[in-house]
């Protein structure tokens, strides 16, 4: 990979992003609810930081996969992506170059989630590391959408499905044991878990769930990044 390539995804993903007002709420909106809620609502049958673990799980999914795939959809819809594609820009320097900026942001919103719990010390290192772990499997996710799809309304009518089953997933597992059990495959039941339990709930099935999920979404992106790269230099030729 060229590191000069990356980089010059990276500051130009970063100059859109700070423009698109779009993207830049959701990496607000979900840290300011759970504060709201953190502060105001104190059920004594719920555990400590409910709010701030549910909230946080919605967050990783969301944020970072409608962010990537609403990125990358607008550069398809303006032919910015096939550009970069035909520049040799490999698929793995733009997803390093895109995702970085869009995984800054998505810490920062971690940070605040931490602030609003109190985090510190050894506690506040595993919560970040769990968020910067679900806000990586998200980002491939919606990289993938994002470059599979036509334009920007296509990107959302993908995303939305997505983003909502595996977001909402760690919630319905508390109620229903049926879709506990099938939610313990998905990278954001996992992480919930871990996050609400700490470190002494993480498992050898743990690492695989989490690794065979990365894995799957990549090579997803792979598979639909390869084919546009295919598609632009054939329609190059023509």
């Amino acid at each position: 990979m060229s590191l000069r390539h990356i980089l010059t995804v990276f500051f130009k993903q970063g100059k859109d992003i700070m423009r698109n007002r779009t993207i830049l709420i959701q990496f607000v909106l979900f840290p300011v609810l759970a504060a709201i809620m953190e502060y105001s609502v104190k059920p004594e049958e719920l555990p400590e930081h409910f709010f701030i673990y549910m909230f946080a799980a919605m967050y990783f999914v969301m944020a970072p996969l409608t962010g990537m795939s609403a990125v990358i959809a607008e550069e398809k819809e303006k032919n910015t992506l096939r550009v970069l594609l035909m520049a040799d820009v490999t698929p793995a320097e733009y997803l390093a170059g895109t995702g970085g900026c869009i995984f800054l942001a998505g810490m920062a919103g971690s940070c605040m989630f931490a602030v609003c719990g109190g985090f510190s010390g050894g506690k506040l290192a595993w919560f970040l590391l769990m968020m910067a772990a679900g806000t990586a499997v998200s980002l491939v996710a919606g990289a993938a959408i994002g470059v599979w799809s036509r334009n920007q309304t296509s990107a959302a009518s993908l995303s939305v499905p997505v983003m909502m089953v595996f977001s909402f997933l760690p919630m319905l597992s508390m109620f229903n044991e049926a879709v506990g059990r099938a939610a313990k495959y998905a990278y954001s039941q996992q992480i919930y878990r871990l996050m609400a339990e700490g470190s002494s709930a993480a498992k050898g099935e743990t690492g695989i769930v989490l690794a065979g999920n990365f894995l799957a979404v990549f090579l997803i992106f792979r598979y639909v990044c390869g084919r546009q790269q295919r598609g632009s230099k054939k329609s190059a030729n023509r």
